[in-house]
């Protein structure tokens, strides 16, 4: 097509006059901004073009996923002729509800009883240790090779319990399942040959879920950790990218863990920092998709905050800690790329406040702005940020639930409002991290709880939420201002957007306010009966 015909073409086509039309407003727009209109738009868009970055990560996570899915086996290549000797450790805090239910399933587990070591590791300050303690006579009278240690201090958190119990730990190989865990019978059996290889430094297995369908909650946690062990632990293994122990449901060779410099306790997320020393060291890790291990999520919506706060700033410690030598490696460039979006994906949490904030005047600056050219600027960065969340985790269903992936459609929006109800606690949690503020190891209470509904207003380990609740109320409502300026400018599109931020950050702040007042009723209930009995 020769130039003038071209020209010709653009000149009558509806659909280039639009386009250009587009071009022309927009342009128009832009060269009548103020000062104040670029100092709201430039770092508006920044931060969402660095969102946009993570998102299509999310899609190359898919793609890699796809494209290596021929590379992986959960049988071993090699095996032993003789069954090496294994340690299996049990690091317990205050885990008074899950203990039993812990050692009745560990001490089922199928190994030679002579090849096999059992290590509960209890920092208990409470009725726990005795209790837990009774329980290891009496399977130690039964003639299980199990035994107790208890410590008198914290030191290390759980890093620390693991690494005193190293000293005594008579196994080659070294098997960590936490309180809430209950790992099948045959998990040593299917794990321990691929350490024939003697490169083989970590096996890690699949999470699942014990009470997934307690409450709409959970179902979320479970997409939300089923898009981690299906598309990301899937992808970066079968691509041969780093990956990390997840810190139970696993098994670890220790001459491994000394090498790579033994558990370290200045990051809140011990097993991954291992992970990245042990893999610069040039170990490799497994991962066995098809062997799941089931364990139980948290229940209520801050104990849920507080683990994955834990996590966010135990991970960004980790980048701290380790991204300079990482980049400094002689590894592939790719792997160096792996490993920095895998290890700063926490950043997101404070950009979106940056976001929250900038929201309400980006879009009185834009009012000057049709809808369709809105659409026009927008619709890519929203697509490469918020639609790859969607795709990421309805796939990673479709995947482990062929016959049922359906409903998580259905549960998208839940999904979108526990993550933004993520976004104030997250954020502390990462500005921590990197400004070295340093807090304890804060453990997520556990309950035996099943697919059945509990009480758990006699339960105790509930943490109080402090100001964090009335925060995300107010984060709230200043979207909830935001709707109904797009109402009043009718900018229709972008309501339901809202609205979810609205519901995400409302869920999160007066469900925990719901949750503690239960909580203080019950005390007074009981403080009232007690008094009364004394009178």
């Amino acid at each position: 097509m020769s130039l003038n015909v071209l020209l010709a073409f653009l000149a009558v086509s509806p659909t280039a006059r639009l386009m250009r039309g587009l071009f022309d407003d927009t342009f128009a727009g832009i060269h009548q901004m103020a000062w104040f209109d670029w100092a709201m738009l430039v770092p508006y868009f920044t931060v969402l073009i660095v969102l946009s970055v993570y998102g299509i990560h999310r899609y190359e996570v898919i793609r890699t996923y796809f494209k290596h899915r021929k590379n992986v086996t959960d049988e071993a290549p090699l095996s032993f002729e003789q069954l090496p000797p294994i340690t299996i450790q049990l690091p317990i805090y205050n885990e008074r509800y899950v203990v039993e239910r812990l050692i009745e399933e560990v001490v089922k587990v199928e190994y030679p009883k002579e090849l096999l070591q059992i290590q509960v590791l209890d920092d208990s300050v409470d009725d726990t240790a005795p209790f837990a303690e009774g329980l290891v006579e009496r399977y130690r009278a039964l003639g299980y090779p199990i035994e107790y240690h208890h410590r008198a201090d914290r030191h290390g958190f759980k890093a620390g319990a693991l690494q005193e119990g190293l000293q005594t730990a008579t196994g080659e190989f070294v098997a960590i399942f936490d309180a809430d865990f209950c790992p099948p019978p045959d998990f040593l059996y299917r794990t321990v040959h691929h350490f024939a290889d003697p490169k083989v430094g970590v096996v890690q297995t699949r999470w699942s879920y014990l009470n997934r369908d307690y409450n709409f909650l959970t179902e979320v946690e479970a997409m939300l950790l089923d898009g981690h062990f299906i598309l990301e632990h899937g992808a970066r293994s079968r691509a041969g990218y780093f990956f990390n122990f997840n810190g139970t449901a696993g098994m670890l060779r220790k001459s491994m863990i000394t090498d790579a410099g033994g558990w370290q306790h200045d990051t809140l997320t011990e097993d991954s920092d291992l992970s990245y020393r042990a893999q610069l060291k040039g170990w490799r890790f497994v991962y066995l998709p098809g062997l799941d291990c089931p364990s139980e999520l948290p229940v209520e919506m801050h104990g849920f905050q507080v683990q994955q706060s834990r996590w966010a700033k135990g991970l960004t410690q980790v980048a701290k800690k380790l991204l300079p030598s990482i980049l400094r490696a002689k590894l592939p460039a790719r792997v160096k790329a792996e490993a920095f979006l895998h290890l700063t994906p926490n950043f997101s949490y404070p950009l979106m406040i940056v976001v929250s904030a900038l929201m309400l005047p980006v879009m009185i600056v834009r009012f000057y702005m049709g809808v369709w050219q809105m659409v026009f600027i927008d619709l890519p960065l929203i697509a490469a940020s918020f639609w790859s969340i969607s795709l990421f985790y309805v796939v990673a269903q479709r995947e482990l639930y062929p016959k049922h992936w359906k409903r998580s459609i259905l549960l998208l929006p839940m999904l979108i409002a526990v993550g933004v109800g993520l976004t104030v606690i997250n954020t502390r949690a990462v500005l921590e991290a990197l400004f070295g503020v340093q807090t304890a190891f804060a453990r997520t209470a556990k309950y035996n709880v099943g697919d059945r509904p509990v009480n758990l207003e006699v339960k105790k380990y509930r943490r109080r939420s402090g100001w964090l609740p009335y925060a995300e109320i107010l984060v709230g409502l200043y979207f909830v201002a935001m709707v109904v300026f797009a109402v009043q400018t009718a900018n229709f599109f972008a309501i339901p957007f809202l609205l979810l931020f609205v519901f995400g950050y409302w869920w999160a702040g007066f469900v925990t306010l719901y949750q503690e007042h239960q909580n203080w009723l019950r005390w007074l209930r009981q403080r009232k009966l007690e008094l009364s009995r004394v009178s």
